[in-house]
């Protein structure tokens, strides 16, 4: 029944809160709680989406963490990018080969002592590059902000991804000593890349002839752009890796299959001859007989490529006091897969 007192009626009115025209900013990704962890191997501690950034306009980024239980002070990490032609992909997947592994790559990691992270980003049809780039910085910036609580030490991270996940991290890598580009965040010790694309302004001469259109608007790397690489020359150099390197890069281990019919193997020639020139160490492993995700592979190729893989973390994320030991965490290795 309405009020018959128009003075009380207008007392309502003006102590009522008002709703402010604009939607309350999101919680800060470094406060939001932890979430609950699961144990899905011995020794092994995994929490699964945890919110580490939320891009406006975008849905909140997720990663998950696979933690060694119990850790031996704070421990080095490695950050797994997924691959999927920057469209697709899970961020908990190295790729066909592996899905059948127990324990998994992931968990072996951590069995050996390495926190190994695994992060969302926005994929090419929810947002143009440089968004992907964006978030893996915005990553690395959460990991330094939580590290304590966490256990991590962020001067000791390697980047490590899979195709598009491997010219993403490889990217990361290089312009992290950019103005703005978060380069305090964490200490990147080294990048490792799976059959990644590194030049995307060279990929039609890599390509057999008619294989790769670089004017084609619909093309996995014109959706990441925004046009197609001879449509957006800028662009295209801007998201290259192979034209990103300063001689401020860290070491990066190169793998790519001889017979890869979808990143050409010649495009890791030109990330490693970038590098080299550069005066930045490079291991560089034409793995032969290899197509794309390693299929052709036997399985004990596929484990040595692994093992080569683990070898480089465990190097590059050792404490100095670690001395000059090859393998500080265990994990066998191999010179050449």
């Amino acid at each position: 029944m309405p009020s018959e007192d128009p003075m009380q009626e207008e007392a309502v009115s003006q102590d009522a809160p008002s709703f402010p025209a604009q939607p309350p900013a999101p919680p800060d990704p470094a406060r939001l709680p932890l979430p609950p962890h699961a144990r899905p191997a011995p020794g092994v501690r995994l929490l699964r989406g945890a919110v580490y950034a939320v891009p406006d306009g975008s849905r909140p980024l997720e990663t998950d963490l696979w933690l060694p239980e119990p850790a031996d002070g704070p421990l080095p990490v490695v950050v797994f990018v997924h691959g999927g032609g920057w469209r697709t992909g899970l961020r908990d997947d190295p790729g066909p080969r592996f899905r059948h592994w127990l324990p998994g790559p992931f968990a072996r990691l951590a069995g050996a002592g390495v926190a190994v992270v695994c992060p969302d980003y926005r994929l090419s049809g929810e947002a143009r590059h440089p968004a992907q780039l964006d978030d893996l910085r915005a990553l690395l910036v959460w990991l330094r902000d939580r590290a304590g609580e966490l256990g991590l030490d962020p001067d000791r991270v390697v980047l490590w991804g899979e195709s598009a996940g491997g010219h993403l991290a490889a990217l990361t890598a290089l312009t992290l000593g950019a103005a703005g580009a978060g380069a305090s965040a964490v200490t990147v010790r080294g990048c490792v890349t799976w059959y990644a694309p590194t030049d995307l302004t060279r990929l039609a001469d890599d390509h057999p002839p008619g294989r790769f259109d670089p004017r084609d608007p619909a093309s996995r790397e014109a959706l990441l752009l925004g046009a197609a690489p001879a449509a957006a020359p800028g662009p295209a150099r801007d998201a290259s890796p192979a034209l990103r390197v300063t001689p401020a890069a860290p070491p990066f281990l190169l793998l790519h299959g001889t017979e890869d019919e979808l990143v050409p193997c010649a495009q890791s020639d030109r990330l490693a001859t970038a590098l080299r020139a550069a005066g930045v160490p490079v291991e560089q492993v034409r793995v032969p007989g290899a197509n794309h995700l390693w299929l052709g592979l036997a399985e004990e190729e596929v484990e040595r490529v692994f093992a080569r893989t683990a070898g480089f973390v465990t190097r590059h994320c050792a404490r100095e006091t670690d001395g000059q030991e090859d393998n500080p965490l265990g994990i066998r290795s191999s010179e050449e897969p």
